[in-house]
């Protein structure tokens, strides 16, 4: 088995880095995707198993909206639909459990206790060791230039090499037009920003005392985090769909505009997280055009599997969108419920 990555490992050029990713039960994309989020959590655990490193922090999670807002229904019909514990809460009643937080009154929200995150450098570490430990050759710093399908399974050539193998698996992020142009539609890379800005109340953002978020109000929204290795309470805002970039000339410098945009966030909705500015770093995620994952044999190839298209939420599947995507690979099927997620829907 050989893998190529085109940067460092780990390396901070897609949507791997950023200290924490967020990981939730109550899936407010879509009931579909509770069963993935289970699988992964149970492999994230096994991951920690193998390799003895501590990848998945428990915080409770809470999604919160404006009346109106769809992502509190959203993660509330998750819940129900599996049988997910869940509390239905009231703003009051949030500010006063979790005080890092200050939603206006008319806000709602859902409560889950199993939400978290992942320490993502840390889990991509924790993968690539796994993998060594199965044998496996990880090839850093090596670009793929082209591939082609032959009678017996694919060439693969890169900036240092040529290579043969059964079958080839496409992940390449922001990259994924370039290698498939076939589904370039479904790949769209898109810059967003994380911001980290010191706690005045730094008791208020501890992982035991503040949980990870998904929150709407009617013209803007956010997701966040506790304090986890940069010393900040971490969030991103998000509004309408993000600027469109190309990954290899996309301006990595934050702007004084997008700084301004993001303490507004904290100062409306976490006063107290709303001290100085820590960091501000931005990365690319990767939108389909359903805003669903794209799973699955590459169109007219007999030998090639890519994973796609998985639009700013896909690295808490990480673990289970590997399994899916070397079930494919091996079998040519898998067992997880893909049908949302089927590149043949496109």
């Amino acid at each position: 088995m050989l893998g190529i990555e085109r940067y460092d490992i780990p390396h901070t050029m897609g949507s791997s880095h950023g200290s924490t990713r967020i990981i939730r039960r109550a899936q407010h994309e879509g009931p579909n995707y509770v069963p993935l989020v289970e699988r992964a959590y149970e492999l994230w655990r096994d991951l920690e198993d193998q390799t003895g490193r501590d990848l998945l922090t428990i915080t409770g999670s809470v999604h919160a909206g404006a009346p109106g807002t769809d992502v509190v229904a959203n993660a509330r019909e998750a819940c129900v639909t599996h049988g997910i514990d869940h509390e239905e809460l009231s703003a009051l009643d949030v500010n006063e459990r979790f005080p890092g937080y200050d939603l206006p009154a008319e806000f709602e929200a859902i409560y889950q206790p199993d939400g978290g995150y992942l320490d993502c450098e840390r889990c991509v570490t924790a993968h690539v060791e796994a993998a060594h430990a199965h044998g496996a050759t990880i090839r850093a710093r090596e670009r793929v230039i082209d591939w082609s399908e032959t009678s017996d399974g694919v060439r693969v050539r890169t900036d240092k090499g040529r290579y043969e193998a059964d079958e080839l698996v496409v992940t390449a992020g922001p990259w994924t037009a370039e290698l498939l142009p076939s589904i370039a539609d479904d790949a769209v890379p898109v810059r967003a920003l994380m911001a980290w800005l010191q706690p005045t109340e730094p008791a208020f953002f501890t992982p035991d005392r503040f949980p990870v978020f998904v929150l709407r109000d009617h013209d803007e929204g956010g997701y966040g985090f506790p304090v986890h290795d940069v010393p900040g309470f971490k969030f991103g805002q998000s509004g309408e769909r993000q600027e469109v970039v190309d990954p290899d000339q996309m301006d990595h410098e934050p702007t004084a505009a997008e700084e301004e945009l993001h303490r507004r966030f904290a100062e409306k909705f976490f006063p107290a997280g709303a001290g100085p500015t820590v960091a501000l770093r931005p990365c690319i995620q990767s939108y389909s055009t359903d805003d669903d994952f794209v799973l699955g044999r590459a169109p007219g190839h007999d030998a090639v599997t890519v994973g796609a298209g998985f639009t700013g939420h896909g690295f808490k599947f990480a673990s289970v969108t590997g399994e899916i995507l070397a079930d494919i690979a091996t079998d040519g099927e898998t067992t997880h419920d893909i049908s949302a997620h089927s590149i043949d829907r496109l």
